[in-house]
């Protein structure tokens, strides 16, 4: 398989494993967000060999799978209600939110919203929150005194993929550069 394809097959796992609603509303992914992968090779046209270059080749370790093997799962980034088992930890002082300076004006107004997905999402390096802006325009990496939020009650979760989340940044904690 050429790596264009496994790149769009990576890009409809990411939505079949946090955005399809009805297949949770269906029961095909539980409350912690897991879903069966024979239920993806048979009505997903995935093979086992395709889901194992996603997860194992994804630079952002997106998925994981259970101990055998038997379900996999996006470790975040949802729009469903799924509790991926996220334990609160205290971040480093600075933290880096990616996003395009298009959408700048906005946050400076009324802070960093999660939008449709569960929580706002963070990075420990300026570099990681760079490429993450890449993908809505001319990237921009907001600087944020995490350190401040913990100090004022924000909690905040870090995914086994070492991406930092919270429920939302208001612009007070937006450190202007």
């Amino acid at each position: 398989m050429k790596e264009k394809e496994i790149i769009n097959k990576g890009k409809h796992l990411a939505f079949l494993l946090r955005h399809d609603k009805e297949a949770f509303d269906n029961g095909l992914i539980d409350k912690n967000g897991w879903r069966n992968v024979k239920e993806l090779i048979s009505n997903q046209k995935y093979t086992k060999e395709l889901l194992d270059i996603i997860v194992s080749t994804n630079n952002k370790k997106r998925y994981e799978y259970n101990a055998d093997k038997t379900k996999i799962r996006a470790r975040q980034g949802h729009s469903i209600n799924v509790d991926v088992e996220l334990k609160e930890e205290i971040p480093p002082s600075i933290l880096y939110h990616g996003t395009s300076t298009k959408f700048l004006e906005s946050i400076y107004k009324q802070g960093i919203i999660h939008g449709s997905r569960l929580y706002v999402h963070l990075s420990k390096d300026e570099d990681t929150a760079l490429n993450v802006g890449s993908r809505h325009g001319t990237p921009y990496a907001l600087k944020i005194n995490a350190e401040q939020m913990v100090k004022d009650g924000v909690k905040f979760y870090l995914s086994n993929n070492d991406v930092w989340l919270t429920d939302f940044v208001d612009k007070k904690y937006i450190i202007r550069q």
